[in-house]
């Protein structure tokens, strides 16, 4: 049963990311099939269930994680030391990832014959702080110290009091600069609290350069994403009991359903928003992901499929390098590298959709279409490293 439980994560994890390749890399953003793309402002789409899908996994195999450490010894202070060290090492690989080239290219503004010394400094003066792996880092670094004591209800008693907090904060409390408190201004993406927190503290200039104004994965914003992790290692705890499967399975649809009903409710005076990470959007995404594992281990440890699973294992047990090197390449074959052709140099990467896919197919479906060749290729770099036994840590 544990190795079977184990399978059941990593194909979750693995699907979760292989639906991140999915949806960051389409042949061209002006062409998507509508489940494709986020929600603009408030609700959700299917693409918006993949990076909480992914902090609940996160927050499963911490529990699992932690509690094995415990298991063979390891005090208070020993896993608090491990869990700083391996998100100060996600946050870094994230800094990293948005700082590379580590040179800007193209037109600077204002700077015509700009010097690659001129190129490395307005990068690092425009570099963005945060991102989805640092907000992984810090979520994990949360979740992991505030549960390293005290019992079940504690915890839950923390995830509930980080809910209502940051809607408290988000809705109750003034916002400097636009006299107004801020449930009348949840509809203006640039005058709630957590986008003035982010100007204020990180500044403009190292927010996210497509919208200036906010981050995505903000400073304030990084707290409900810490109950989303929360949530996780709840459902980590119940499927870590002795109890026999079929309740185990049972427990976490149950428990699924609800938060989720829950959360869709609570949309309805706070409402779902990823952008904002608001606390209905948290209990909405984290019980459809309970529901969504529970389908998993009903299907890998009950039945006993587990072929189909295979795929989604390779992307699972080697989350980091898919993500990083995705992420690499994207940076590469979308803005670096480029190809000369009759139009003048095109990127790489639009040379190749308009080449193999565009030509032949409509516009959505070849966006489509190239998205799909990005997984598969990932998959086909991610298979040797399989075999081998080849897993990047951190």
């Amino acid at each position: 049963m544990p190795a079977h439980r184990l399978l059941s994560l990593d194909a979750f994890r693995g699907a979760t990311v292989a639906g991140m390749l999915l949806v960051n890399n389409p042949g061209t953003w002006a062409a998507i099939h509508p489940p494709r793309a986020h929600a603009q402002w408030h609700g959700w789409t299917p693409t918006d269930l993949v990076f909480p899908f992914f902090l609940f996994i996160v927050g499963v195999t911490t529990h699992l994680s932690l509690s094995a450490r415990r298991a063979r010894g390891d005090d208070d202070a020993t896993l608090a030391r491990q869990v700083l060290r391996r998100g100060a090492t996600i946050f870094a690989i994230g800094l990293a990832l948005n700082a590379f080239p580590f040179f800007q290219w193209g037109d600077l503004p204002g700077l015509p014959d700009a010097s690659f010394a001129d190129r490395i400094l307005w990068r690092a003066s425009h570099l963005r702080f945060l991102g989805v792996l640092q907000r992984i880092g810090l979520a994990y670094v949360l979740a992991g110290l505030l549960t390293l004591r005290g019992s079940l209800t504690a915890h839950v008693g923390i995830a509930v009091a980080l809910l209502y907090g940051y809607w408290a904060a988000m809705t109750l409390l003034p916002v400097p600069g636009q006299h107004a408190v801020g449930a009348t201004l949840l509809d203006r993406p640039e005058a709630t609290l957590g986008a003035w927190l982010d100007r204020a503290v990180i500044g403009p200039a190292h927010l996210y350069a497509g919208t200036k104004t906010y981050d995505p994965e903000g400073l304030l914003s990084t707290l409900p994403a810490t109950a989303t992790v929360l949530l996780g290692s709840f459902a980590g705890r119940w499927l870590g009991t002795d109890r026999p499967l079929d309740e185990r399975l049972l427990g976490l649809f149950g428990a699924g359903a609800l938060a989720a009903m829950l959360g869709q409710a609570w949309g309805w005076s706070f409402p779902v928003n990823k952008n904002l990470w608001t606390s209905s959007y948290v209990l909405l995404t984290g019980g459809l992901a309970a529901l969504a594992l529970a389908t998993t281990a009903w299907c890998t440890d009950r039945l006993g499929m587990t072929r189909w699973t295979r795929p989604f294992v390779i992307f699972g047990t080697n989350p980091i390098v898919a993500f990083v090197g995705s992420g690499l390449m994207a940076r590469l074959v979308y803005s670096i590298l480029t190809v000369e052709t009759a139009d003048g140099r095109l990127a790489l990467q639009a040379w190749t959709y308009r080449t193999a896919f565009a030509s032949w197919l409509p516009p959505r479906d070849a966006s489509l279409a190239f998205a799909l060749s990005f997984v598969a290729l990932w998959l086909l770099l991610l298979t040797p490293l399989h075999r081998r036994g080849w897993f990047l840590k951190v």
